[in-house]
């Protein structure tokens, strides 16, 4: 079976599960035969992924999200106003991507929650079938903990997920636990995909708590939370250091983001204080490390996730960088949980596999019989 994959490169989240699928489809004796990884105001592509992505990398132009300096909260109007603005590029990207198809003749195309994936099967309609594979695609789940009061938010949500998926045969949501498959909305609930490196850590419990955000604009937050709390040691890794290591002093030092560093400073901690993004907190729970989820301000997303989080018992969601209420959690973690949740991981083998052929398979009953319909939105 040959797989192009089709990534957003915003953050880190999809960009590691592309690299897990890889491995689990290599493995199987599959071929990756590359991926498109969507770039933004002419940032690179993570070094990260260019170092672990063995297969061909191509960047391709896609829209971003914006945020404000001063609040460090997603700016949704001027996300929307720089999308518009740059809609020509994007257009571009499509035909490239339509291009890559038909001349890479994949069996499957696996899109990881990357926009330009779904305009290209709205616009162009390749017949090569496509799966959609995201946490947020749980957002068509009936049982999905939504932030309450935001109707309009939702319906949004709801809707980026739907053009995310556009033209997908099954969208694959990355769940916490095991819920129910919803086939009317072709949605199966699988596992997360994590880096393997994460998979043979040997886990202990330092007196230590480890911060991790990715917008510089929340180190004042988390010098606040220190300031308040400066008997909990804090190893703080962030997007605005840029040496290895800078201690400031007896309990807070602050890291470069790296990797390998990052995983080894999660196997010793006592916990995790992250934002609300789903790998890091995925990892976390794996490790048996409690997590403060605190969604980045304005981001609807990252609200559900740290709600979704808190319903599997992963930590607390909170609006702020409260280690008072992280202490206080401590005592009361169920480490069943995380025994749960490596159970539930070590299905995800089989059931990412079992998709991909069946989507594959499709392709070619359809390509012999000649009966191939029209692409229909998710």
């Amino acid at each position: 079976m040959r797989v192009l994959f089709i990534v957003q490169g915003e953050g880190r989240g999809h960009l590691t599960q592309a690299i897990s699928l890889a491995q689990i489809l290599q493995t199987a004796g599959h071929d990756v035969v590359g991926a498109w990884v969507s770039i933004a105001d002419g940032r690179p592509i993570a070094p990260f992924f260019m170092d672990q992505f063995t297969a061909p990398i191509t960047p391709v132009e896609g829209p971003g999200l914006t945020y404000c300096k001063k609040t460090n909260a997603l700016d949704a109007v001027e996300t929307c106003r720089k999308a518009l603005k740059n809609i020509g590029r994007y257009r571009k990207s499509l035909r490239l991507i339509r291009d890559a198809i038909q001349k890479q003749r994949p069996d499957v195309v696996v899109n990881f929650f990357e926009l330009l994936g779904g305009l290209t099967y709205a616009f162009h309609r390749p017949s090569v079938p496509m799966v959609c594979i995201a946490h947020q695609c749980l957002g068509l789940h009936p049982d999905f903990p939504f932030p309450k009061g935001k109707g309009f938010e939702r319906l949004t949500f709801k809707w980026l997920v739907k053009m995310n998926a556009w033209g997908a045969q099954e969208l694959l949501g990355l769940s916490f636990d095991k819920q129910p498959d919803v086939p009317e909305q072709r949605l199966r609930v699988v596992p997360p995909l994590l880096r393997q490196e994460v998979t043979t850590l040997q886990p202990t419990n330092d007196s230590y708590i480890l911060a991790y955000t990715t917008q510089p604009g929340l180190q004042t937050e988390v010098v606040k939370a220190h300031q308040e709390r400066p008997d909990v040691a804090i190893r703080y890794f962030h997007a605005g250091v840029n040496v290895a290591e800078k201690p400031i002093d007896a309990t807070l030092t602050y890291y470069r983001i790296d990797g390998k560093r990052y995983l080894d400073a999660m196997q010793h901690c006592q916990a995790v204080v992250t934002t609300a993004g789903f790998e890091s907190v995925c990892e976390a729970l794996y490790l048996g490390k409690p997590v403060l989820m605190i969604p980045q301000p304005n981001h609807y997303e990252q609200m559900g996730n740290a709600l979704d989080g808190q319903r599997a018992g992963v930590g607390v969601a909170s609006d702020s960088f409260n280690l008072n209420q992280l202490m206080d959690f401590l005592p009361t973690y169920d480490a069943q949980v995380s025994e749960r949740f490596r159970q539930w991981y070590n299905q995800g083998h089989f059931l990412f596999l079992s998709a991909l052929n069946r989507a594959a398979n499709s392709n070619r009953t359809t390509a012999t019989t000649g009966q191939y319909g029209a692409v229909k939105p998710a």
